[in-house]
C-alpha cells in the first residue's frame, strides 16, 4: 500500500510547516496554467488526504494535467507550538504564498483550501487579495451557524476552547474523541463494511489508506484553537464580517478573484449551507458551485474524487488560467468599488428600499445598484 506516493521536493520550510513542489511528469514542460496552484489542507489532520494514495490523490491528478503544484502542510507541533496563535498561522501562510511565488516568479497564486485550510485560505485571500489568483473553496465552512452537531458539539454554553487547551495543545486523542462523538456507531459499521466487501478488488486498498490517514491525528496547537472555536465556531465573526487578524480586517468582500466552491452532498462535518454563503459575502464578479456526492472526506478520496472532483477542479483552472482563459474584467467606476466594499446586507437593504429584488450574489447586487443609480428617471427626462 502506497501513502503520499506523489514525487515531491521540500523547497521551504518555516517551523514545523513544509512547502511541498510536487514534480512534473515532464521537468521542462510548462505548466497547463498560467499561474502556480497551491493547496492548502486542514491543520486538524495530516496533510496527506491530498495525495493518499494512487488513483485516489488530488496532488496526482493536478501532476498528471501538466499543472505546477505546490502544498503546504502545516506539519506536527511541539510541546512549545502551544503559543503559535491564528495571527502568526496566518504570517506563516503568507511567507508559503511568497515563496512559492519566488519559486515560480508569478505575481499570483491560485489557491485550494480543504476544509479548516479552506476557511483559512478565505481569511488568506481577504486579508491579502492581491496576492490571489483564483480560490478553490473545497468543503469550508464559513457560516459556522450551520455547522451542523460539530457547532452544536462546541456551542459555548458547554465548551470552553480556553479551559480545554490550558494544560497546552489540544491532544490527537481529545480530538479524535470529538469525531467520535459525531457518530459513535463510526466505528462499528466500519467493521461491518469491512466483513461485507473486503473481497471486492481494490477495496483492502481503500480501507488500509484510510485506516492509516484518519488514525494519524496530530495535536492542534492552543492558542490557535482558542481563536477558530470562540471566533469563528462560537461568535461566527468571519460570516458576520467582524474578524480580524493583527488588527487587519479580513472581510470577505475584499476577496475579488474568481472563486469555486466545492460542497459534499452528504458532509456532516462541513454542511454545504454553511459553505456555499461564501459565494454570497465575496465582491469576485465570478463564482461557481461544484457539487460532489458523498461525505466531507470520502468526496475527495472515495470514487468521487477522481470521478468528479479532480477533474470539475482541473477544469475551472484551465478555464481561467489555461492557455485560453479570458482576462479578468475591470472594476467598473468609483461608484462600483464603493459599493463593492459595503456588506451584502447593506446592499439588499438599499435594493429593499428602492422596491427591487434583494437575491443574489453580491456583484448581481452592486450591478442592480448600479443600473438603479445611472438609470435617467423619466419623470425628470420629461
Amino acid at each position: 500500500m502506497e501513502i503520499a506516493s506523489t514525487p515531491k521536493d521540500t523547497v521551504f520550510q518555516d517551523g514545523t510547516a513544509s512547502l511541498y513542489h510536487f514534480r512534473q511528469k515532464d521537468p521542462g514542460a510548462e505548466s497547463a496554467i498560467n499561474v502556480p496552484f497551491l493547496m492548502v489542507p486542514s491543520m486538524i489532520n495530516r496533510w496527506y488526504v491530498l495525495d493518499l494514495r494512487p488513483g485516489a490523490s488530488m496532488a496526482e491528478a493536478m501532476v498528471e494535467a501538466g499543472i505546477d503544484t505546490y502544498l503546504l502542510d502545516w506539519g506536527i507541533p511541539n510541546d512549545e507550538d502551544r503559543y503559535l496563535n491564528w495571527a502568526l498561522l496566518l504570517e506563516r501562510f503568507h511567507r508559503m504564498v511568497r515563496r512559492v511565488k519566488r519559486e515560480t516568479g508569478a505575481e499570483k497564486v491560485a489557491l485550494l483550501g480543504y476544509c479548516m485550510g479552506g476557511t483559512l485560505a478565505s481569511i488568506y485571500s481577504a486579508l491579502y487579495p492581491d496576492e490571489v489568483a483564483g480560490f478553490v473553496s473545497l468543503t469550508a465552512p464559513i457560516d459556522f451557524s450551520k455547522g451542523g452537531l460539530l457547532r452544536t458539539l462546541v456551542d459555548e454554553k458547554w465548551f470552553d476552547p480556553f479551559a480545554m487547551t490550558a494544560p497546552g495543545n489540544l491532544s490527537p486523542p481529545q480530538m479524535e474523541s470529538g469525531f467520535t462523538s459525531l457518530r459513535p456507531t463510526g466505528k462499528v459499521s466500519k467493521w461491518i463494511m469491512l466483513a461485507d466487501k473486503w473481497h471486492k478488488p481494490g477495496f483492502m486498498d481503500s480501507f488500509n489508506a484510510m485506516e492509516t490517514w484518519t488514525g494519524d491525528n496530530i495535536p492542534f496547537p492552543a492558542e490557535a484553537y482558542q481563536t477558530y472555536i470562540s471566533e469563528l465556531y462560537q461568535k461566527n465573526a468571519l460570516y458576520k464580517g467582524e474578524h480580524y487578524v493583527a488588527g487587519k480586517h479580513a472581510h470577505l468582500s475584499n476577496i475579488t478573484c474568481p472563486l469555486l466552491t466545492v460542497v459534499a452532498s452528504r458532509d456532516t462535518i462541513c454542511p454545504p449551507e454553511a459553505a456555499l454563503v461564501l459565494n454570497e459575502e465575496v465582491s469576485s464578479e465570478d463564482t461557481e458551485v461544484l457539487t460532489i456526492g458523498g461525505g466531507h472526506v470520502g468526496a475527495v478520496v472515495g470514487s468521487r474524487g477522481p470521478r468528479d472532483l479532480y477533474p470539475g477542479v482541473i477544469a475551472w483552472l484551465q478555464k481561467h488560467f489555461g492557455p485560453d482563459a479570458a482576462p479578468v474584467a475591470e472594476k467598473k467606476n468609483d461608484r462600483y468599488s464603493e459599493l463593492m466594499s459595503m456588506t451584502a446586507s447593506q446592499l439588499r437593504t438599499m435594493l429593499r428600499k428602492a422596491n427591487l429584488s434583494p437575491t443574489g450574489n453580491k456583484p448581481e447586487l452592486v450591478e442592480r445598484i448600479v443600473d438603479l443609480e445611472t438609470t435617467p428617471d423619466v419623470a425628470e427626462e420629461e
